[in-house]
């Protein structure tokens, strides 16, 4: 029904998460109307994303500096880490603003049955900042899935120790939801009234 190029460019639109066929096309309509300047900022865009954008070698968060703005920030807590699943949510709970210490994002979440295993999720790497840093809690904030707590109770078994105390968000975080979707509001309140894992 359309032309190669455009339906070329509205398959891609629609492999994006929460593209279906109909937003895909309103996407590539829209596209045709954008100048050459417009154009070009959006090609320049992407590849700046491409080409800066990294995992911060303390953290594992997306940053395009050498060491990203939380981890080069001296004000923040060094005595608390709060461990997410990925960088989507560190940015999250940045735009809520409650949290003030150190983030680590894990590389997913185990999963037996997707064949990830605990040494896929780059737990070592939590591992090697235990080394250099003592923090005194540690936040597992992952999603709340067979998955999140398989990975929670894997990480509080390879970290326990008297000297830590290993804490997990508040219920009213739905079962089963993405971090991402939860209102500002219940993170918020999942963060502050976080429990410790027993």
């Amino acid at each position: 029904m359309y032309p190669e190029s455009l339906k070329s460019l509205i398959e891609n639109f629609k492999s994006f998460p929460g593209i279906g066929e109909k937003t895909a096309e309103r996407m590539a309509f829209n596209l045709l109307d954008f100048d050459n300047d417009r154009i070009e900022s959006l090609e320049e865009c992407i590849k700046n994303v491409r080409q800066n954008i990294h995992k911060c070698p303390i953290c594992q968060t997306l940053t395009d500096k050498e060491i990203c703005t939380i981890c080069s920030d001296k004000t923040r807590d060094d005595e608390s880490l709060c461990v997410v699943e990925d960088s989507k949510i560190v940015f999250l709970f940045e735009r809520i603003g409650i949290y003030k210490g150190k983030y680590h994002v894990l590389n997913g979440l185990i999963s037996p049955l997707d064949e990830i295993n605990p040494e896929d999720i780059g737990i070592e790497k939590i591992l090697d900042r235990l080394k250099t840093q003592k923090y005194k809690e540690i936040i597992l904030a992952l999603k709340p899935s067979i998955e999140g707590e398989i990975t929670s109770l894997y990480i509080k078994k390879i970290l326990e120790s008297p000297e830590i105390k290993i804490t997990r968000l508040a219920s009213g975080v739905p079962m089963g939801a993405d971090m991402e979707y939860i209102d500002s509001l219940t993170l918020s309140k999942a963060l502050e009234d976080r429990k410790e894992i027993s």
